[in-house]
């Protein structure tokens, strides 16, 4: 399989925001919160999200408690990493899987890229994420990321979610990327063959993302693995901010400009069963694919922060 040619759009946030007169939480909620807020409430009611009598999806996601994290994760798109789209039309409707690259220690990349789809596809899509199984050890966090959106990463959650239809995303790369040291950044590390597999069995199409700037929100200096397993943990990293500034250190970043890039997509057939040395062909056209988008969102940037 080769990579389409692309023709790419380019989504900036746009400038001026609906100001009509709204109540509960949005109704005391100073300019431009209030503005952001209820973009994020007309966005979410767009996406056409099933929810039963107590306001859940079959998913646990509860739009209510997810706007009042959803509501800092729009600040920060719009107005700290200033997130630009490009290629976003090249989603696909319907079932879909979004493989980014991960990097930058806490996940705002998976935030941004949520922000994108929520905020600058049309129509607006629920973005979800498949969890690491130790976030669920940690008290209330497993609820807590249902209520956004996020389930933990198992082979039959994602199924479930591609056979209704839903837009998930998935970082192949898993902490070997988020907690790669700062010299390693933009080099694709190890790619899971799960994503590759799914896609087989639920014929679902890829759509390979580019993230640029989140390998240097975060520079990390070293990764004290074995140490971080002794802890539970799937590693130790250290970096400019993280472990001297304790549990706040861990989702400091500094102030770089996003680029997020969406290629065209991309189909597979084959049996999801087949030997890992098959599947593993597949698995590299998506990391080249996502190898040329970040050397493509590198080359147009001016600098980290611009």
């Amino acid at each position: 399989m080769t990579h389409p040619t692309r023709q790419l759009q380019r989504l900036e946030p746009p400038e001026h925001l609906d100001d009509a007169p709204t109540g509960g939480l949005r109704s005391w909620l100073p300019d431009p919160l209030g503005a952001v807020q209820r973009e994020l409430d007309d966005r979410l009611r767009r996406t056409g999200l099933a929810l039963n009598s107590f306001g859940f999806d079959a998913y646990g996601f509860h739009p209510e408690s997810a706007k009042r994290l959803f509501l800092p994760m729009a600040l920060m798109s719009r107005y700290y990493f200033r997130t630009t789209s490009y290629g976003i039309e090249n989603v696909p409707a319907g079932r879909v899987l979004l493989i980014a690259n991960h990097a930058g220690q806490f996940a705002h990349d998976g935030s941004m890229l949520t922000m994108s789809m929520l905020l600058h596809a049309n129509p607006p899509r629920l973005c979800r994420g498949m969890g690491e199984y130790f976030l669920w050890k940690v008290p209330w966090m497993g609820t807590y990321a249902a209520r956004i959106g996020t389930l933990v990463g198992t082979p039959e959650n994602c199924i479930e979610m591609l056979a209704s239809g839903e837009c998930v995303m998935v970082f192949p790369e898993g902490a070997r990327g988020a907690n790669k040291p700062f010299r390693k950044r933009y080099q694709l590390q190890r790619f899971g063959k799960g994503f590759m597999r799914l896609a087989l069995q639920t014929e679902t199409p890829i759509v390979p993302v580019g993230i640029v700037g989140s390998e240097e929100q975060q520079p990390g200096f070293a990764n004290l693995e074995h140490f971080g397993r002794t802890l539970g943990l799937p590693s130790f990293p250290l970096t400019i901010s993280q472990p001297w500034f304790g549990p706040l250190g861990s989702a400091f970043a500094l102030p770089v400009k996003y680029r997020i890039h969406f290629g065209k997509p991309l189909e597979f057939t084959g049996n999801a069963n087949d030997e890992d040395a098959v599947i593993d062909e597949k698995v590299d056209v998506v990391k080249r694919a996502i190898a040329d988008l970040l050397a493509e969102g590198r080359a147009e940037r001016r600098s980290v922060f611009v």
